[in-house]
């Protein structure tokens, strides 16, 4: 059973920075894709980056060199460092978990507030 839970969300001035932790139970690491995703007020959730289960990462456009994903199989923690953040960074953000195998698995979402 794949259980996701984020934290480390807040609000943060712009230029800050912030360090999301999805502390992740039931996950293969080396066999799951693990990503951030978010979604804004009034918009559709957006994929923001992903590591894969060879350890490879991606990253949209919009935060390309802002960002950073890792993890973490020991201590079963996917993050997200997050600098330079702007105000259009404000969203739910949310850990997701692919199995490979069809399967999709998300968490509960953590609020970043940015503020001008």
């Amino acid at each position: 059973q794949v259980e996701l839970k984020e934290s480390g969300g807040g609000l943060v001035q712009v230029g800050g920075s912030l360090t999301l932790s999805c502390a992740a139970s039931g996950v293969i690491f080396n066999r799951n894709a693990m990503g951030w995703y978010r979604q804004a007020p009034g918009k559709q959730r957006e994929w923001v980056a992903t590591i894969t289960s060879g350890g490879s990462v991606i990253y949209a456009e919009s935060v390309k060199g802002r960002f950073t994903i890792s993890n973490d199989s020991l201590k079963k923690t996917l993050t997200l460092q997050m600098n330079s953040l702007k105000p259009e960074d404000t969203a739910v953000y949310y850990c997701e978990v692919d199995d490979h195998l069809g399967n999709d698995y998300w968490g509960q979402g953590t609020q970043v507030t940015v503020s001008s």
